[in-house]
């Protein structure tokens, strides 16, 4: 376990790691949505610094500037790799005939789709967080929202992993399938879940006589938004393309993490 859980660090991110040996690839997508809480609290850390330097005060252009970092130090951790499985899975829902999708999909250069879509990912994200850090950036939410983005984006990879055939004989997720078995992503929801109320009750217990409500809701509508939103975009591009390949994947996982950030916007 502990082995997979270094190799799930190595595939991920490009988070430094020392030289290990007979390291065990199968199956690390358990381990994704603990990936996602480092990534998540990573950036967290970062934005609640820029708050601290910038100032908490209503200005669009501190929110924005903290952002457009936040969301590069975001592609940077992982090394573009689900960004690049989003555009090329892009470029191959712009293919009419299924059999082309592939290996158009399997094409180092990317078109026009591809780019539109990475472009407007990148956009929502930055939209999306220079909203949720407008005004007084240090409560918290902000960091909230990143953190239930990254973690439950990746659970919603492994969900689809779980749920759908692999298309390809070979490939760079084939081994994702290997060791994993079906409850594996209930038993990762409802650890999820469980840190996430905990979290919540945590965060909005500030002022027990105010807020006990507020960190409910802050639990509750967090783990309904981040599960409903990511098992909805498996189950999309598992519909579009009869199943999956490493790039849906990493599609999954960026468009979640958009939209999960979006749909927080109109909560918080």
């Amino acid at each position: 376990m502990l082995n997979r859980l270094r190799a799930a660090i190595l595939f991920y991110t490009v988070l430094p790691m020392p030289p290990l040996a007979n390291l065990d690839f199968r199956g690390i997508a358990f381990f994704a949505p603990g990936i996602g809480l480092i990534i998540g609290s990573m950036l967290g850390l970062v934005q609640l610094f820029l708050a601290w330097r910038l100032g908490t005060a209503d200005n669009l252009f501190n929110s924005l500037f903290s952002a457009v970092v936040v969301v590069a130090l975001w592609l940077g951790l992982t090394g573009g790799l689900h960004m690049d499985g989003a555009m090329d899975a892009a470029d191959g829902l712009g293919v009419t005939d299924p059999q082309r999708r592939l290996e158009v999909m399997a094409d180092s250069r990317s078109g026009a789709y591809g780019v539109m879509a990475g472009m407007m990912i990148l956009l929502l994200k930055v939209a999306a967080l220079s909203q949720l850090g407008n005004g007084n950036t240090l409560n918290y939410l902000s960091q909230w929202s990143l953190i239930t983005a990254t973690v439950w984006s990746r659970w919603g990879q492994l969900a689809a992993i779980l749920a759908a055939p692999y298309l390809k004989a070979e490939g760079k997720g084939k081994f994702h399938q290997d060791t994993l078995e079906p409850w594996h992503s209930t038993v990762v929801a409802l650890l999820l879940f469980s840190l996430q109320m905990l979290a919540g009750l945590m965060l909005g217990g500030i002022d027990l006589a105010q807020w006990e409500f507020k960190g409910l809701y802050l639990g509750l509508t967090s783990v309904a938004i981040g599960l409903s939103v990511s098992w909805l975009v498996g189950k999309w591009f598992g519909g579009k393309f009869g199943g999956h390949t490493g790039d849906t994947y990493g599609a999954i996982v960026e468009w979640s993490e958009a939209l999960i950030l979006s749909a927080l916007i109109l909560i918080y």
